[in-house]
């Protein structure tokens, strides 16, 4: 075996090895939610359930708040993606092509907010909820999606490569800048959008921490909350918390499956320096 061929092996062996390490934890979560609780404290672990059942799915759906809670994150996570596009697709193309003031300036004190943890803008941000009477509902987590920095970094960066060509002749017949803007920027970044609502969808789907803060009434409770109340002081029930780890993936890939041919090409032009 020649040096080339040795290195492809090495190569393949290193990709397959470290596949099975990630893929491991999601091996043992779909096992463990197809078994009992008995099972799940049985050595040796049993990678295959003996006896699989459906029960920890019916048990899951049967608490209290489960159901309500599902729809809730699908509501605040439907809403934050629609927000976060329509607010992120405008102000990315100003950014790259209108012309203003302290256009560049704006821009990095905008790029500037990324380096502030989320986390230290909780007390002020609980603070304008109040004001705005939105504390403890679910407003008070879609709201805060007008401001995503990457989102209008990232579509800036793939308007900036359109040519300007694309606006002016829309133009010259009469077409105003926001009909410009609906017709012919965003469907040529179609790609970048879907790529960008997937991520969106898949970080207000998984957010804990903004509806632990902001939400105290259980009915208004997210999916990653009620999840994290199965986890109990003295006694943990894994096998329904990994049913509805389960259950709350579900979602995620589905809108990936459906958006994948758009993900890829949208991580690649949203990465073009303008």
């Amino acid at each position: 075996m020649n040096r080339k061929a040795a290195s492809g092996v090495l190569y393949h062996l290193t990709a397959v090895l470290l596949s099975v390490v990630t893929l491991l934890p999601f091996f043992w979560m779909l096992s463990t939610s197809f078994k009992n609780y008995g099972a799940i404290m049985a050595l040796p672990i049993q990678w295959i359930p003996k006896n699989p059942t459906l029960k920890n799915f019916t048990d899951l759906f049967s608490k209290e708040g489960m159901s309500v809670s599902t729809f809730n994150s699908l509501v605040v996570s439907i809403s934050s993606v629609a927000v976060t596009i329509i607010s992120s697709a405008m102000a990315a193309f100003a950014f790259a092509k209108l012309d203003f003031k302290g256009k560049n300036a704006i821009f990095l004190v905008y790029l500037a907010t990324m380096m502030i943890p989320s986390q230290v803008l909780f007390i002020p941000l609980y603070l304008l909820m109040g004001e705005l009477k939105l504390v403890d509902s679910l407003g008070a987590l879609v709201l805060p999606s007008v401001f995503k920095v990457f989102a209008v970094f990232m579509l800036r960066q793939c308007m900036m490569t359109i040519p300007n060509v694309y606006m002016e002749a829309p133009a010259i017949d009469g077409a105003g800048i926001f009909t410009v803007f609906v017709r012919i920027i965003c469907p040529m970044c179609k790609s970048s959008l879907a790529t960008l609502a997937i991520i969106c969808f898949m970080d207000a789907w998984n957010d804990y921490l903004l509806p632990l803060v902001m939400l105290t009434t259980k009915t208004k409770f997210t999916l990653p909350i009620i999840l994290s109340s199965l986890n109990g002081q003295y006694k943990s029930e894994y096998n329904l918390l990994m049913a509805g780890a389960l259950v709350s993936m579900l979602p995620i890939l589905v809108v990936y499956a459906f958006a994948q041919k758009y993900f890829a090409a949208g991580l690649q032009v949203g990465g073009v320096k303008g």
